[in-house]
C-alpha cells in the first residue's frame, strides 16, 4: 500500500514538473533515440530494407494521419515521451530531410527497424547496426558543435537524454530462428553476449560526453501476437519459455548497468522497465481499457507486420484504441501512451 501511494505520488510530482514547463522550455535540452522498431520514425525509409512501415495502414491515427516509418498506427512511447519533456516536435529520423539547420539542436533520433545490440541481426535485413547509429551520432555532434560552438554543444550531450530499445530483435528475428545461434549458444549465453555489445555501446556514448542514458527491458516477447503465431505450438497464450528468456535477459540489463553506473563517474542510468506494464495490458487488458491483447489490430492480428500489414491486409480494425496491438510485433499507440507514462514514472533520476 505504501509503496503504490509512493509511486502515484511520484508519478504525480513528475507530471506536474512537465506542465509546469509545457509552455517554456523542455526539462532537458535534448532527446536521442537509438535502437530498432520500436522506436525508429523512418529512418529504414532510406535504407534498401524490406523492413519498413511507410505504407497505409501504418500511420493512419498519427498528427498527419499518413504514414511515416513508425511502427504503429500513431505516436512511439517516445513520441509521447518527448511531449511529456516539453519539446514541441519529435526527434526526426536522421536519414531524413527534417534534419537540418537548427532543428536538430533538440536532438535525434538514430533508430533502424531490425537492428539490435548483436551486429549481425541488423545485417540481416539491412538495418542500421548500433555502430552505424553511434558513427551518426557524432556527425550530428560536429553539427551541433559547428551550429553553436563547443561550449554549448557539451551542455547539450552532457544535458540531454539518450535512450535506447534494443534486444527484441536479437531473439526474435535472429536468435529463435538461427540454429547458427540457438544450436551454438543457450538463452543465456546469447544474452551475455548481447551484455557485451550493450556495456561498450554505453561506454562508447559515455565517452562522447552523454550522462543521462535509459535503456528499456525487453518487453514479454512470448505474449507478441506473431511470437504466439510462431512459436506458441497452436495455442493462443503466450510463449512460457520466450517470457523467461525475456526475464533472464532483463535481469542481466539491470545487474549490467548497476556495474556501469559504479565504474562511469556522473552517469545517470535508467533502466526502463517495459515488462510488465506491457504484461499487465495483455493479461489483463479491461484494466486498461483495452478489448483485445491476443491478436493485433493489422490484418489477421496474428503475424502481419511491416510489408504484410498492408492496405490490403483482410481484417484490419476499424478502431486501434480497443488493442493492445497494431501489428504482430508492435503496440497500438493507444499501448504507447500508457507505457510513455510508466517510461516517465521511472525516469525521474533522468530528469533531476
Amino acid at each position: 500500500m505504501r509503496m503504490g501511494f509512493f509511486r502515484c505520488f511520484l508519478g504525480g510530482f513528475v507530471l506536474a514538473m512537465v506542465f509546469s514547463v509545457s509552455n517554456g522550455d523542455p526539462l532537458v535540452p535534448a532527446l536521442c533515440i537509438f535502437g530498432d522498431s520500436v522506436v525508429d520514425v523512418g529512418n529504414n525509409n532510406n535504407l534498401s530494407t524490406i523492413i519498413k512501415a511507410n505504407f497505409p495502414p501504418y500511420g493512419r491515427d498519427f498528427v498527419t494521419h499518413k504514414p511515416t516509418g513508425r511502427f504503429c498506427n500513431g505516436k512511439l512511447a517516445t513520441d509521447f515521451t518527448a511531449e511529456y519533456l516539453g519539446f514541441t516536435s519529435y526527434p526526426p529520423a536522421y536519414l531524413s530531410r527534417e534534419t537540418r539547420g537548427k532543428r536538430i539542436l533538440t536532438g535525434v533520433n538514430f533508430a533502424s527497424a531490425a537492428s539490435g545490440y548483436y551486429e549481425r541481426t541488423a545485417r540481416l535485413f539491412r538495418a542500421l547496426t548500433l555502430r552505424h547509429q553511434l558513427k551518426y551520432y557524432k556527425l550530428w555532434q560536429r553539427k551541433v558543435v559547428n551550429l553553436v560552438g563547443r561550449t554549448k554543444a557539451t551542455n547539450i550531450f552532457s544535458g540531454g537524454i539518450h535512450l535506447i530499445s534494443a534486444g527484441s530483435s536479437d531473439f526474435i528475428q535472429n536468435y529463435y530462428i538461427n540454429p547458427l545461434l540457438n544450436k551454438v549458444y543457450s538463452p543465456d549465453q546469447f544474452a551475455d553476449i548481447l551484455m557485451t555489445s550493450y556495456s561498450t555501446f554505453v561506454q562508447n556514448l559515455y565517452d562522447l560526453g552523454a550522462r543521462r542514458i535509459g535503456v528499456t527491458t525487453l518487453p514479454p516477447t512470448g505474449c507478441l501476437p506473431a511470437a504466439i503465431t510462431l512459436f506458441g505450438r497452436g495455442t493462443n497464450k503466450c510463449v512460457e519459455k520466450m517470457n523467461k528468456d525475456a526475464i533472464s535477459f532483463n535481469n542481466k540489463l539491470n545487474k549490467t548497468s548497476q556495474n556501469l553506473k559504479s565504474k562511469l563517474p556522473g552517469i545517470k542510468l535508467v533502466v526502463f522497465d517495459i515488462f510488465q506494464p506491457l504484461f499487465d495490458m495483455i493479461t489483463k487488458p479491461a484494466e486498461s481499457g483495452f478489448f483485445e491483447s491476443r491478436k493485433a489490430c493489422c490484418g489477421t492480428g496474428t503475424i502481419e507486420t511491416s510489408f504484410l500489414c498492408n492496405a490490403r491486409s483482410i481484417g484490419t480494425c476499424s478502431n486501434a484504441t480497443n488493442y493492445v496491438f497494431w501489428d504482430g510485433f508492435h503496440p497500438s499507440e493507444s499501448a504507447n501512451e500508457k507505457l510513455a507514462q510508466s517510461l516517465l514514472e521511472q525516469g525521474f533520476d533522468l530528469i533531476s
